[in-house]
């Protein structure tokens, strides 16, 4: 059985932002579809490739997944949500062909990611995480990634409260918590994104929550401490001259508060 550590007052010294989250007082959900088949959470470390060499993708995720890493972050812009291009689906199958057993997650920060939910799944994705803030039947954007045969990821922006996805998180299998803004790597990391994921972890104990934004080993423990389990690194990670090393600090960390 799954034990959560109660979060403590955070004492860092962390960038501000003006976004405050929202606490719903009731727990609705959308009847459309429903997920139910929680699993106890687990510590897992997803290095994001957005910095790596697009030149030697595949051999340096490779090298990632050699170093420990539990799956590999992929970051796909349309320059229309966020004011960033990086690569689409081709790229995703071509990376699938050259490495065939590693767990996809691909960050759609798109304006229209209804549109890429086949192309994603025939590429070979696992976890299809989308953000909602464009999104007008979120419903129907999750029962069609589940139909393609993929894993629901919700992602939301710093400013987004949490209660925007509160009657959704029934048909996810994992909520994602922006950490930056999205649409950049190598940002600092937004402390006071904390209370959203502190108060998904209290409501949703089985719950997989993720942080995505300026975390490596400096802020590591405020994510776990407040309850994300699934971690997302980049520079940190992939540009670390013992890439091992920071991999297992991480997940020790989490593993820390999970215990």
């Amino acid at each position: 059985m799954f034990t959560f550590r109660a979060p403590t007052l955070l004492s860092l010294t962390l960038t501000s932002t003006t976004a405050s989250p929202t606490y719903p007082k009731t727990r609705p959900h959308c009847s459309a579809c429903n997920n139910t088949n929680k699993m106890p959470i687990q510590a897992k470390i997803g290095p994001s490739i957005l910095n790596a060499d697009l030149a030697n993708l595949a051999a340096e995720s490779q090298k990632l997944l050699d170093n420990g890493a539990d799956y590999l972050h992929l970051d796909v812009m349309d320059g229309e949500f966020v004011p960033n291009l990086t690569f689409g689906h081709p790229m995703v199958k071509c990376l699938r062909n050259h490495i065939k057993e590693a767990f996809f997650e691909t960050h759609m920060m798109v304006q229209n990611p209804e549109q890429w939910i086949t192309p994603m799944a025939d590429a070979g994705v696992n976890l299809y995480t989308f953000h909602v803030e464009p999104v007008k039947d979120v419903c129907n954007v999750t029962r069609q990634i589940q139909e393609a045969g993929m894993k629901v990821g919700l992602a939301i922006k710093p400013g987004t409260p949490v209660n925007v996805i509160e009657k959704y998180i029934d048909v996810a299998d994992l909520v994602l918590v922006m950490t930056v803004e999205p649409g950049f790597g190598g940002q600092s990391f937004m402390g006071d994104m904390m209370p959203k994921v502190e108060w998904l972890r209290t409501n949703y104990p089985n719950l997989d929550i993720e942080v995505d934004g300026g975390v490596g080993p400096k802020t590591i423990d405020c994510c776990a401490k407040a309850g994300a389990n699934w971690i997302v690194s980049g520079t940190a990670v992939v540009g670390a001259a013992d890439q091992r090393e920071v991999i297992s600090e991480l997940r020790n960390v989490v593993k820390g508060y999970l215990n």
